[in-house]
Formats: structure tokens, C-alpha cells, sequence
């Protein structure tokens, strides 16, 4: 049964099954638009079962968007801290602080994609869900889903061209009297049905629309050239001294990971200062970079004198590591070792 030709139908399928099949989720059981807006914000590239906590957390700390206006970049990036992407975070406080600066609140995805942080996506999910604008949201699920529906073989060169090349077709089947139903049914499809490995085609409530399914290779769909994983190395030490540990706190200009503290890497330190014995080898992901960080001792006796006038590095008090933003993998790194 073709997509296009019987979208009434596949719309009425869809939003029969999110009805009884949609996860409680508590943006879905208590809605409110700032409730949706943080939902939104930290569900980028974040998995659910990862953002749960700090969604519940967030709101406690920041239960509106002027409370969030009214905080400290530091207290912002503290509560959003191993969450990861942290220009997001940022990117909220901005979008905070123009929200609560406009005379009328944006209603449309065009109003609110003026706002800072704020793109296609991210614009359609609010206006669609909090304020039923017919929007058509498109993600990773939504693009996996219509790419199977209709056995689109087209090679995409990367994500945004997908989303680019499937957004007419979103907006086309979208159920455009219930958007943010529609919106919501078709990203919980991709995540607990039509996932990317392994899909469910048995118990999907729209197999009958599959042209994908119907010739027996959806799990093949899209097909998106990934770029390809770069491999790194970074040796980073470990310097305990009278209760206080040597940090770094990246600059606030960096790209990615901006005013955190990690431990200090062979870049940070003076050349003359050499490792006296392993501790640990750990591994991290940020995007296709797969990153190896071996840590090594330091004896403060022989690290005192060359760190003395070097800014970026803190000596920070154990009992204060809780006060500071530190990225999420150091900070697990560290109270590993410090347990040890």
C-alpha cells in the first residue's frame, strides 16, 4: 500500500498505536511548553534513559525559563554536566534570556527558530507539540522511517543531506490537524520499532505501507556515508599534592568543552617534567573521534616549580571537585582513582 497515495491511513495507523504504545515519558504525562523546550534541548544526539535523571534534576534547578535567564553560566554548565555537548546547555541560558525579553511569546517554527540555539528541528518539535503548528519534525528516526516506507536507495553524503532530501516527504505525510501527535508517534516508531538494527516489522503498526519491508531489506535504508572513525592519543597526569589536585580548565573560547577542567595533558605541561608511572589507559567517543587517554603519576616535588605560573592550571581542593564543571569522563576517571 503506497505511502502517498494512502497517508490518511498510515496517519490513522500511526497515531492509533502511539494512543496505547507511547512510553510515559514526563514532558508526555505533565506537558508544558518550557517542559518541552528542555525535553527538546537535551535530547539532542542524548539518548532517553541517559537524559532522564538530568531532565528531572534541570527542572528542580530550572523550573521556567526565567529562573534559567536569572542563573550564572557556571551554575548552568554545573547542572548540565555529563550530559556532554555543552554548547546545548549554553545555547538553552541564550535562549532563556531572549525568551523572557520578548513581548509575545514565538507560536510558529519561523519565530522560533529566530531564537538563539534553535534550529529546524528543535523549532518544529515545540511549535508542533506545545502549539499544534504543522510542522514536520525530521531526526535520524524520522529519516530512518521514511527512507524504509518508500525504499528510498538514495546515497545521502551525510545526515543533513538526508534530512534535506526526505523533508518534502515529511511534510507531505504530515497529519497536519494533530502535528505534534503525528510528530511525537513518528520519533517513538524510530526509537522503539523501526530502530536501526534489528527492526521490529512484526509489530509495526504501519508494515503494511513498507516498500522497504515488502522487498525485504529495510534494515538497509538510509544509506548514509559516515565519515570515518580518527583515532587519538592523549597522555594526561595525574598530580596529587596536600589534598589538592592539578587541573586544567579549557578556555573559554574552545570549540568543545569550553571553562571545564580535566586532567592536564602533555600540551599543558613543561617539557622537562616526565611521568613517573602509569596508572590507567581509558577511551571516550565525541562524535568519530575515538580517543585513548593513558594517565600518568607526576610527584608534586617534581611538578611545583615549572606549574607555578602556567594560568590554565588549578590546584583544586578534593572537597571542592563537586563545586566545579569537570567534563564527564574526568570526572568518573578521577573519583575511580581517587578510590583506588
Amino acid at each position: 500500500m503506497s505511502l502517498r497515495l494512502h497517508k490518511t491511513k498510515f496517519q490513522s495507523a500511526l497515531a492509533k498505536w502511539f494512543t496505547t504504545a507511547q512510553r510515559p515519558l514526563p514532558w508526555r504525562t505533565d506537558p508544558s511548553l518550557y517542559r518541552t523546550v528542555v525535553s527538546e534541548m537535551m535530547l539532542q544526539q542524548t539518548q532517553v534513559k541517559t537524559m532522564l535523571p538530568y531532565y528531572h534534576r534541570w527542572l528542580e534547578r530550572f523550573p521556567d525559563f526565567k529562573t534559567l535567564a536569572a542563573a550564572s553560566s557556571e551554575d548552568v554548565l554545573k547542572n548540565w554536566e555529563g550530559l556532554g555537548y555543552y554548547s546545548r546547555a549554553r545555547n538553552f541560558h541564550k535562549l532563556a534570556q531572549a525568551y523572557i525579553a520578548l513581548d509575545e511569546p514565538p507560536e510558529t517554527q519561523e519565530t522560533w527558530q529566530a531564537l538563539p540555539g534553535i534550529g529546524p528541528y528543535t523549532s518544529a518539535a515545540i511549535s508542533s507539540i506545545s502549539q499544534n503548528f504543522p510542522a514536520a519534525v525530521i531526526d535520524g528516526n524520522v529519516v530512518r522511517i521514511l527512507a524504509r516506507l518508500t525504499n528510498d536507495n538514495r546515497d545521502f553524503k551525510n545526515n543533513g543531506d538526508a534530512v534535506k532530501g526526505l523533508t518534502p516527504l515529511a511534510q507531505e505525510v504530515l497529519d497536519r490537524k494533530n502535528p505534534g501527535t503525528h510528530n511525537q508517534a513518528m520519533m517513538e516508531l524510530g526509537a522503539t520499532v523501526c530502530t536501526k538494527h534489528n527492526p521490529l516489522c512484526t509489530v509495526c503498526p504501519v508494515v503494511e505501507f513498507c516498500e522497504g519491508a515488502a522487498v525485504g531489506s529495510p534494515e538497509a535504508l538510509p544509506k548514509i556515508q559516515r565519515k570515518a572513525t580518527v583515532r587519538i592519543e592523549i597522555d594526561r597526569y595525574w598530580i596529587l599534592h596536600k589534598n589538592k589536585l592539578l587541573l586544567h580548565r579549557i578556555p573559554d573560547t574552545a570549540k568543545q568543552l569550553a571553562g571545564q577542567y580535566e586532567l592536564p595533558a602533555t600540551t599543558q605541561l613543561p617539557k622537562q617534567i616526565k611521568p613517573s608511572q602509569k596508572l590507567t589507559t581509558k577511551q571516550r567517543s565525541i562524535t568519530n573521534r575515538r580517543i585513548t587517554e593513558t594517565i600518568y603519576t607526576i610527584h608534586p616535588k617534581d611538578a611545583k616549580t615549572s606549574l607555578a605560573e602556567i594560568a590554565s592550571l588549578l590546584w583544586v581542593d578534593l572537597s571542592a571537585l563537586d563545586q566545579i564543571t569537570l567534563s564527564g569522563p574526568h570526572r568518573r576517571w578521577i573519583t575511580e582513582l581517587l578510590k583506588s
